[in-house]
């Protein structure tokens, strides 16, 4: 959304206009359930935080300085509150639950999956399991950097540190999700050696390791 019509957008919400409220939730609120989904690895902990999170935004909207960008403070209010339901719950982060989750939305879509879509469903798949070896604080950088497109300076400003610590949390994450998926694709790849003849259907879909060297530099 361009900053101009977001911030028109955000001067009627202000004002009580109904369908401007509509129309900036519905312009970010896949982008932090994504975001969510991922940082806490829990697709019910997601839903709850976008759906408090957009709460609070709405009814401190007369609060919102629009010298920033929107999604820095939605996101901001959003991982405060998953702080608290952490902090309370401890829940485990389930990486199998978001693909489990990702896959309920894409079997909506009509049309039976093809091999790359399989294959894009695996890098996905391998993915978020390095993202839940990562601690909270690497695990949200790289996200708002590589899904959110967040600048350097940004996640800074966003996490309070300098930039020159998040360069060096997000350089330290990528090459242990690298790890991680490389031995996690070699086993897979190894295993699907071991079944001749089997179909795009029959079970995860090979992916070879240069395949995912390559995955990070370009993941949603």
């Amino acid at each position: 959304m361009l900053k101009s019509t977001e911030r028109r957008l955000i001067k009627k919400a202000q004002s009580g206009d109904g369908a401007a409220v509509a129309a900036l939730i519905e312009a970010h609120q896949a982008s932090l359930y994504a975001f969510m989904l991922r940082l806490s690895g829990r697709p019910e902990t997601a839903e709850d935080v976008v759906q408090e999170a957009f709460v609070r935004v709405i009814r401190n909207l007369d609060r919102f300085d629009d010298r920033f960008r929107f999604s820095t403070w939605l996101f901001t209010i959003a991982k405060r509150l998953y702080v608290n339901q952490r902090q309370k719950m401890q829940p485990r982060y389930d990486s199998d639950a978001i693909g489990d989750c990702r896959d309920r939305r894409s079997d909506d879509a009509p049309g039976a999956a093809s091999d790359r879509e399989e294959s894009i469903r695996t890098i996905r798949s391998l993915i978020d399991e390095a993202l839940g070896e990562l601690s909270d604080l690497p695990r949200e950088i790289v996200l708002l950097f590589h899904q959110q497109n967040w600048s350097i300076l940004e996640i800074a400003a966003h996490l309070q540190l300098p930039e020159g610590t998040v360069k060096s949390h997000l350089h330290r994450a990528r090459k242990r999700m690298q790890r991680t998926m490389l031995r996690r694709a070699t086993e897979e790849h190894k295993e699907c050696a071991d079944r001749p003849g089997r179909t795009s259907h029959a079970g995860p879909t090979c992916i070879g390791p240069k395949a995912v060297a390559a995955a990070l530099e370009d993941w949603t």
